[in-house]
């Protein structure tokens, strides 16, 4: 069982590289807060991985809730942020008279 949960986490982790590469890189602001978000719940899911292969389970997965907490947090704040039209040059055409 360890060896597949280490395979496991290995795979995840190498997978942590393309949001990476998307939050990175763009294009646009959205694509980045998208990959952030897709980063931070891969994360959420190698903290797991990480507690099961410790056996400090407990621990990892109240980490977890935290973290996922503060994603969504983030998340809706960046959302609100985007939406504010201050990543859009400050232009959006739907609020203009």
């Amino acid at each position: 069982m360890d060896t597949v949960l280490h395979g496991a986490a290995l795979i995840l982790a190498a997978l942590l590289f393309l949001p990476l590469y998307r939050v990175v890189r763009g294009p646009t602001a959205f694509d980045r807060a998208l990959g952030a978000g897709t980063l931070g719940t891969k994360t959420i899911v190698l903290l797991v991985l990480m507690g099961f292969l410790s056996d400090q389970a407990d621990m990892y997965i109240d980490i977890s809730l935290g973290y996922g907490l503060a994603l969504i947090i983030g998340t809706l704040v960046t959302a609100k942020y985007l939406e504010s039209s201050v990543w859009q040059g400050g232009h959006n055409p739907e609020r203009e008279p």
